[in-house]
């Protein structure tokens, strides 16, 4: 497919993104409860060497947004990876990544609206939790349905706050580790408790970065703001090598600091209940640590809600503009925002959040269907780089990744590797596979039928039509 076709099938998005905006975007994509909260379970699995396993888990982030920014340069769409997917390997496959990626944060911000209302329970503990739920949804979808730059706007701030917070949390940790103005915590945690550095092995290890993957999971976004920033050619590439260092940085620095401070045996756990980042707030003797560690989670469960709103309404918009699903949702506002694709978004967000409050049994299979999800978009994103690699001469490339394939093959295995762990793991993790490759075989059916229905060359014409239809109706 030509690159003038998928500019013209999903134009009129407005380019108003800045690269201090994109970058903050990414940040606040990829930093969120995985970092604050669900490192407690990957430290339980792997004690102190959480290290080594979030390190290997970044190679595998690494391998992707490298790959995603020397296809992002050449089509910046807000199908993003699944315009790639559809244009390198095939129409099936960018239906099935578009569809799999937009339920996974679909049920990715259902889960956050809850988690949000948990955290105001805190400082309000009468009201009800649903009210906080619906009420922080709303404010979001709303946000989100006004021009692109506000979104980029709010989430700067969001993401600001997340960061300075994990710095402060770093030099901090330093102090209280090398006893700067109080008696040193040193390094007896790393090595000196019962099972040394690495207590379960290298399994142990191996199920640390099964979380960390996921943990990264939300550092493509800045390939989906591609089509709605000023210069994509410079700030792209730029905002994911700068993203991809500092979340190295971030989350093995913090993490680091976490199991040098207090004992593993303490902060990890099969079923977290409590921050790590907490304990160590708790245990630097400031005041309001808990109050103060709270605002910062629900910051960043409302960063993440923000983020994949957004998400979610430019892969609808995307799917719509390809003829994948109903005309409505590819249709403009006059300020250039899909706002159909964002209030479709928004009702299916709010099921989502429904469901997980009145039974967590069946949200555990919807959250299975987004781990599921969540893999099977990042090794689609590599082979379609593969793909992409093949079909463009590297000196014709605005933007070259160092290492390929060698870098490409590396990431496809881990994730293979963690896919399958997921699916051998019968006591967490199984869930995933159990409902998670039903969906893609349901999706699958539903696109033959229709593909059938349409005829076998229907979907790339019918895909210009309605990218002709939408931009005369949706921009008026």
């Amino acid at each position: 497919m030509d690159k003038s076709v998928i500019a013209e099938r999903e134009g009129g998005l407005h380019k108003a993104l800045t690269r201090s905006q994109v970058i903050m975007i990414g940040l606040g994509g990829a930093i969120g409860t995985g970092l604050f909260m669900g490192s407690g379970l990957a430290i339980g699995y792997a004690g102190p060497a959480v290290i080594l396993s979030f390190a290997i888990a970044a190679l595998a982030a690494c391998a992707m947004v490298f790959s995603l920014s020397e296809m992002a340069v050449v089509h910046p769409t807000a199908g993003s990876f699944g315009t790639y997917a559809e244009i390198y390997l095939n129409p099936w496959a960018g239906f099935i990544v578009r569809y799999a990626y937009w339920m996974a944060q679909v049920i990715a911000i259902g889960g956050e609206a809850v988690a949000a209302g948990v955290y105001m329970t805190f400082w309000f503990p009468d009201t009800p939790l649903w009210m906080w739920s619906v009420g922080f949804a709303f404010v979001l979808l709303y946000f989100n349905s006004r021009s692109v730059n506000n979104f980029g706007s709010i989430e700067y701030w969001f993401a600001m706050i997340k960061v300075v917070a994990i710095v402060l949390f770093i030099i901090l940790g330093a102090t209280m580790i090398f006893g700067l103005g109080r008696p040193p915590a040193g390094f007896h945690n790393l090595t000196g408790l019962p099972g040394g550095f690495m207590p379960h092995g290298l399994g142990g290890v191996w199920m640390g970065v099964l979380v960390g993957v996921l943990s990264f999971n939300g550092i493509e976004v800045i390939a989906v703001t591609s089509g709605e920033t000023r210069d994509p050619v410079r700030d792209i590439p730029a905002a994911l090598r700068n993203m991809g260092l500092r979340l190295f940085l971030f989350y093995i620095l913090a993490l680091g600091i976490v199991v040098t401070i207090v004992p593993w045996t303490e902060t990890g756990a099969t079923v977290v209940t409590q921050s790590p980042f907490v304990r160590v707030f708790a245990n630097s003797g400031i005041m309001h640590a808990a109050g103060i560690m709270n605002f910062v989670v629900l910051t960043a469960a409302l960063s993440s809600m923000n983020t994949n709103v957004y998400l979610c309404s430019r892969m609808l918009f995307s799917l719509s503009r390809g003829n994948f699903a109903p005309r409505f949702l590819g249709r403009l506002s006059k300020n250039g925002t899909p706002v159909a694709a964002i209030l479709t978004s928004g009702v299916c967000i709010l099921l989502a959040a429904g469901v997980s409050k009145l039974t967590p049994k069946a949200y555990n299979y919807l959250f299975g269907v987004a781990l599921f999800d969540a893999i099977i978009v990042w090794i689609a994103i590599l082979l379609s780089h593969l793909s992409f690699r093949r079909r463009h001469r590297k000196e014709d490339l605005p933007v070259r990744m160092p290492f390929f394939p060698v870098v490409q093959i590396v990431g496809l295995v881990l994730l293979c590797a963690v896919l399958i762990t997921m699916g051998l793991d019968q006591e967490a993790w199984s869930t995933s596979w159990l409902v998670g490759f039903p969906c893609l075989v349901l999706l699958s059916i539903v696109y033959f039928a229709r593909r059938g229905r349409m005829g076998r060359n229907a979907p790339a014409s019918l895909a210009m039509a309605s990218a002709v239809d939408t931009d005369n109706s949706g921009t008026a």
